[in-house]
């Protein structure tokens, strides 16, 4: 499965049960990439409301594809978009929050965090399947 990293500037959202956001493909810090999950970096402007942990949604281009996203409370939503191949930037996407998987949390080194990474992408993929 080929891995790419994308970031994403916010231009608007709206919400009906789930958060929807729009924006525009721009490039990231690639912190994710070091540990082998290529993330989207979300730069928000506003509110989600919505707690520090990590999501199951969908990141939608040209198609729409599951991603694992995640919450750090501190303006940047970040999304690993599985199984995607190729490149994003400089086009609008769309990026659907659906459902919590877990709490935000601290790792006591990369491997851990691969570890959980790992998982919680298994239990979004059964979850947004359901």
């Amino acid at each position: 499965m080929p891995l790419w990293y994308l970031g994403v500037k916010i231009k608007y959202k709206f919400i009906t049960g789930m958060k929807n956001i729009k924006g525009i493909v721009v490039q990231g810090k690639q912190k994710g990439r070091t540990l082998g999950f290529p993330t989207a970096n979300i730069k928000v402007d506003l509110d989600l409301n919505l707690e520090p942990g990590v999501y199951a949604g969908y990141v939608m281009g040209e198609k729409k594809y599951q991603a694992a996203i995640y919450l750090a409370g501190n303006k940047i939503i970040e999304a690993f978009i599985i199984d995607f191949s190729g490149d994003l930037y400089g086009k609008e996407v769309g990026v659907e929050i659906t459902k919590k998987i877990r709490d935000k949390k601290v790792f006591k080194d990369d491997q851990e965090a691969i570890n959980q990474i790992t998982k919680d992408i298994s239990e979004i993929k059964k979850c947004l399947q359901e």
